[in-house]
């Protein structure tokens, strides 16, 4: 009798001890879905095409993004809202004014964050500010 009671006890402050000491992480399941990805790596190409288009003084190509296969899925948290890191690959297709040029197997590397209302999506990028140890974000909706 009292060996079972022991017993009990143990298993529950086990049990305890393993739920406080994992860190919560939003499910998978509600990752974003494959146009929030595509709109996420084409908001990122535009910002690095507009900055190079402006020191060139020249127009931005028009991007297509096609064939997004996702490699690595991470679900975490960031400021209480789940967080999602993907990794993979995409096809590029730049249209040029007077050619088209399609580019396999890139990659890339984004984190997606659902709004609190579910109904919206965030790009973050990491921002590296000096030698603080506290990661820092910078968010863009996708529209």
């Amino acid at each position: 009798m009292l060996h079972r009671w022991f017993f009990s006890v143990l298993t529950t402050v086990l049990i305890v001890l393993v739920v406080a000491c994992s860190s919560p992480t939003p499910p998978t399941e509600f990752a974003p879905g494959g146009e929030i990805v595509s709109k996420a790596i084409a908001l990122q190409l535009n910002q690095n095409s507009q900055r190079l288009s402006e020191q060139l003084n020249a127009t931005s190509p028009q991007l297509e993004i096609s064939q997004i296969a996702v490699k690595k899925l991470e679900s975490i948290l960031v400021e209480n809202l789940p967080t999602y890191h993907l990794q993979g690959t995409y096809t590029l297709q730049l249209l040029l004014p007077r050619q088209k040029i399609s580019q396999n197997q890139n990659k890339f590397d984004v984190y997606l964050q659902r709004q609190i209302q579910g109904q919206t999506w965030r790009l973050l990028r990491r921002d590296v500010r000096g030698t603080s140890e506290e990661i820092q974000w910078t968010s863009y909706l996708i529209e």
